[in-house]
């Protein structure tokens, strides 16, 4: 976990996260534990493969329970407060100016980016050249396909 970055969330994001670290505690967890003893009773360790597939499971866990539990603590929870200009957390609709096609995106943290649920994130080429725009401005993204044009439509 990069010590320095700061975490977006919003409340879902959260909630999510918060679901998934539960499940992993009360129910993975044991899970995997019972496997590793099932698979110890069955004798020599160095040949059993259903032991280190436990035991790698159980790292799996571990290491996401670590994660998720830093992603909580440090969490900055963003809302979808109205306002004028565009910020995490805001829902923006876009016109790309070439074709005229319109995209609505949340913009979120980089944990919950989904871009086929169009959560795009704040470090994305689009956020950061529309955060803190207006409705109405005309903004020139870069991209690794080239610079294109994009208007603001609307903000929620």
């Amino acid at each position: 976990m990069n010590e320095n970055k700061e975490i977006f969330l919003t409340k879902e994001g959260l909630n999510e996260l918060q679901e998934e670290l539960k499940d992993l505690k009360e129910n993975k967890r044991p899970e995997v534990i019972n496997q590793i003893k099932e698979a110890r009773a069955q004798g020599d360790l160095s040949e059993n493969a259903e032991y280190h597939a436990a035991k790698d499971k159980q790292g799996q866990i571990e290491a996401r329970i670590k994660e998720l539990e830093y992603l909580i603590d440090n969490a900055t929870i963003i809302s979808s407060t109205k306002s004028n200009s565009i910020k995490i957390g805001s829902t923006v609709e876009i016109e790309y100016v070439d074709d005229k096609e319109k995209d609505t995106y949340q913009i979120v943290g980089s944990t919950e980016a989904d871009p086929f649920e169009n959560k795009i994130s704040n470090e994305s080429p689009i956020a950061v050249a529309i955060m803190g725009k207006k409705v109405g401005d005309t903004v020139s993204i870069e991209s690794p396909n080239g610079n294109y044009d994009v208007k603001i439509i609307s903000i929620k």
